[in-house]
């Protein structure tokens, strides 16, 4: 999955201090199964003091690691539910 190529997350969190997580989700096959695989991508936004441009970073500073923490947790927990209804959706399926 290339996140370039202008695919779009498909939830993201956004945490005071400019820290974000995004979730993309990604359909493969596995041993003649569709298998759903997620990546996470969490970042920082500053305003660069020296030319006032919004720019993104993946390093984080001792102060963001709570923050960053959060972001994680809520990312975690948003595609642990996912997997939970993409399994019960193949259950019902075969009902």
């Amino acid at each position: 999955m290339n996140q370039q190529q202008g695919n779009q997350p498909i939830k993201e969190f956004r945490v005071q201090g400019g820290i974000k997580a995004a979730i993309w989700r990604n359909e493969v096959q596995q041993n003649g199964r569709t298998v759903v695989q997620y990546s996470i991508k969490v970042q920082r936004s500053y305003k660069d003091k020296g030319t006032g441009d919004w720019k993104t970073t993946d390093y984080f500073r001792p102060q963001d690691l709570p923050r960053l923490i959060l972001a994680a947790q809520e990312a975690f927990r948003f595609v642990s539910l996912d997997d939970e209804e993409v399994d019960e959706s193949s259950a019902s399926a075969g009902t």
